[in-house]
């Protein structure tokens, strides 16, 4: 079926376009010289760069209205045999109806985010399987495609080695771990000073130093972690892409709550831990049988609530709790 072109439809974000690389892979295993082509958000397209398991990335800016009506144009000069959208909202929607490949891949509405979405694909269906990334391969399934070993390609180039390297070396540091003390919403987020407690007991305990991977925005978190964190105080790091990959591959351990460099870190190989309350492990935590969660049943509801505070189930996670599971997934205690 050398002829059969697949659109992908995942603008954003981070963590979720990890979790739809394994559905690229099965569309590649099955149909090894088919188009398969990706059409995400400008802001994100360097997570597909390299992925062999794709023919292209196409980057949208969705600023600009001539952008997208150029983009939308040379989806259709691309004659798609088949669109599946893993997003599941209007705009991801739209850009699939507007590919006018005649068969449209999506979920039901009752699994929609935005549930009149569903109505712009030919065909709709239920997730199997508990994790977002089993949901993903669900629409791969439907469209034909062999359920293979997830892989997860994240390509990362000399100049990102070179890039990470250059900030830890300024920083003297060779073996490191990472805290990351962000997550978009403030709901599923640990506070800052405790991520600070955390890495003042690994140094006290192990001599271990610690970086803090942050985005834009972050910036007060991050401060308020090394205040927290005393002396020897982690190091801040503010990455592209491409390092931040190199930084977490190397890194001993990531700590950090349900959001992107967590995913990041799995996909690449390193332990994780990941910290959890509103946000369900079972469908968002690390797609790694080795990798554990911290998250307090009595306290935790699911809720996917995006709240602008601390929510209670993750202010019920104690640094001791913490402490004690990156001591066993890190192979810390003697």
């Amino acid at each position: 079926m050398a002829d059969t072109r697949f659109l992908l439809v995942r603008l954003g974000s981070l963590g979720d376009i990890v979790h739809a690389l394994p559905a690229a892979a099965a569309l590649r295993d099955t149909f090894p010289g088919a188009r398969i082509d990706w059409v995400v958000d400008r802001k994100w397209s360097r997570l597909l760069e390299g992925n062999p398991d794709l023919t292209e990335v196409i980057a949208l800016d969705r600023s600009s209205p001539a952008g997208i009506v150029a983009v939308v144009g040379r989806l259709r000069a691309n004659k798609y045999s088949c669109a599946l959208d893993f997003q599941a909202l209007y705009k991801s929607a739209l850009i699939s109806f507007g590919s006018s490949a005649p068969r449209r891949i999506g979920f039901q509405s009752s699994y929609a985010r935005e549930g009149l979405a569903a109505f712009l694909y030919t065909e709709r269906y239920n997730p199997s399987g508990p994790h977002k990334v089993d949901h993903n391969l669900t629409l791969v399934l439907a469209a034909g495609a062999k359920k293979t070993a997830p892989r997860f390609p994240l390509a990362i180039y000399p100049q990102d080695e070179q890039e990470a390297t250059g900030a830890l070396s300024a920083a003297g540091l060779t073996e490191y771990f990472v805290l990351n003390p962000g997550g978009g919403w403030h709901s599923k987020c640990w506070p800052a000073e405790r991520f600070g407690e955390l890495h003042q007991e690994l140094a006290e305990r192990h001599g271990l130093r610690g970086v803090v991977t942050f985005g834009p925005g972050e910036e007060a978190l991050s401060r308020e972690l090394i205040a927290a964190a005393g002396q020897p105080a982690p190091i801040p790091l503010l990455l592209g892409f491409g390092p931040l990959l190199a930084v977490l591959r190397r890194a001993k351990f990531i700590v950090s709550a349900d959001t992107g460099p967590l995913h990041l870190a799995a996909a690449l190989g390193t332990p994780t831990v990941g910290l959890y309350g509103p946000t369900d492990p079972a469908r968002n935590g690390p797609y790694s049988t080795g990798d554990v969660i911290v998250r307090n049943p009595r306290f935790s509801e699911t809720t996917y609530n995006r709240g602008a505070s601390y929510s209670p189930a993750m202010l019920s996670i104690t640094v001791e709790q913490v402490l004690e599971v990156v001591e066993r997934r890190a192979g810390l205690r003697q």
